[in-house]
């Protein structure tokens, strides 16, 4: 596969996975790219499967929307949406319902993607949504599409971050029970999450100095110890000694109070302590425009912010914002680090230089 000039195009090329083809994922491709528009800012390749996408075109009766055919004797074109078939199993769609077809079809899409994003053929990718129960197997033993792309880029330090125009929510405990939180709540863990949390805002989303929020663990932030200590034992010294680092960080903050009163609009992003602690709020301010995004990884990964959402697949109901908003925000992850690396290039040439003159 040759992909010698893929980092010299100004559109970035965008990957775009199928999820589980019973879920809304089907629909929104085809809603979100019937849109000419994307096209113009970069060029969308599409892991599944042609039949898939032609069997809801038919079903839901979308006309606006075409793709190029793509296989390693082929070009891409970028002009339109471009489709890998990942399988070529003619499976019978089956929208709202669980399948074992679906789950491993959405692995094989998932699995191809990566092995492009390691060749550089991509340069991003959009995850749409799974079924963490159909998925499972030998070869996808994870919670979620965060945690494998973590393992696939050896990752200790992703960071699940959902992102809108007006908030971004990160969690320092992903998809693991509620019972299991407090114990993974640590100084250690915590420092980690924040100093990749810092440096995604810089580096992802051009911020040069980020002001970030930290949320307690407890009701009313333990309310001075009387319902917790974690934020006087673990949260509170972190944010100190970070903040005496010169880093712009608050907290800890009832999560009730912070946003119940909008306290986020005054910061560019907020660490909570678990999932549901900053997800609810997060899905209840920025639902149809959210976007999920792992930070901390050497590859660039978004995703809608909703689920497979099997009670609405296959009946024309299901919103594309949510994916449309991935892929842009994808296109300027990917625009916003490379911008990084050639400003040190700059740098770096300028010392050498300046070296040479001495």
């Amino acid at each position: 596969m040759d992909n010698s000039n893929t980092k010299n195009k100004t559109k970035p090329k965008i990957g775009i996975t199928i999820g589980d083809f019973n879920g809304v994922g089907p629909e929104v491709i085809i809603k979100a790219l019937g849109d000419s528009r994307i096209s113009n800012i970069c060029t969308p390749i599409i892991y599944g499967s042609g039949k898939i996408l032609t069997k809801y075109k038919r079903a839901l009766n979308i006309e606006k929307f075409s793709y190029h055919q793509y296989n390693e004797n082929s070009y891409i074109n970028e002009r339109k949406p471009n489709l890998i078939n990942c399988w070529h199993e003619n499976y019978e769609i089956d929208p709202g319902r669980l399948t074992d077809e679906a789950g491993k079809s959405a692995f094989l899409a998932i699995k191809e993607s990566t092995k492009h994003l390691k060749d550089g053929f991509i340069d991003a990718v959009v995850t749409c949504p799974i079924s963490k129960e159909n998925i499972q197997s030998e070869e996808f033993k994870f919670p979620g599409h965060t945690e494998y792309y973590a393992s696939a880029f050896e990752s200790r330090n992703s960071l699940m971050m959902l992102c809108s125009q007006d908030l971004r929510v990160a969690v320092a405990t992903g998809h693991i029970p509620l019972e299991k939180v407090k114990q993974r709540i640590t100084k250690e863990l915590l420092t980690k999450r924040l100093k990749v949390l810092i440096k995604s805002l810089k580096v992802d989303f051009g911020i040069l100095k980020p002001r970030i929020a930290v949320l307690g663990l407890n009701p009313h932030a333990g309310e001075g110890g009387l319902l917790g200590k974690e934020e006087q034992e673990i949260i509170s010294p972190v944010i100190s000694d970070l903040k005496n680092r010169g880093n712009l960080i608050g907290g800890p903050f009832p999560a009730d109070g912070f946003f119940g009163t909008y306290s986020f609009q005054k910061y560019d992003a907020v660490l909570a302590m678990y999932h549901d602690q900053g997800l609810i709020p997060f899905k209840t301010i920025a639902f149809d425009t959210g976007v999920n995004f792992t930070a901390g990884l050497p590859i660039v990964r978004t995703s809608p912010d909703h689920g497979t959402a099997f009670n609405i697949a296959g009946l024309n109901k299901a919103s594309e914002t949510s994916l449309r908003e991935s892929i842009y925000l994808a296109c300027d992850i990917v625009r916003n680090r490379s911008n990084v690396i050639t400003n040190q290039i700059r740098v770096n040439v300028s010392k050498a230089e300046k070296e040479k003159m001495n």
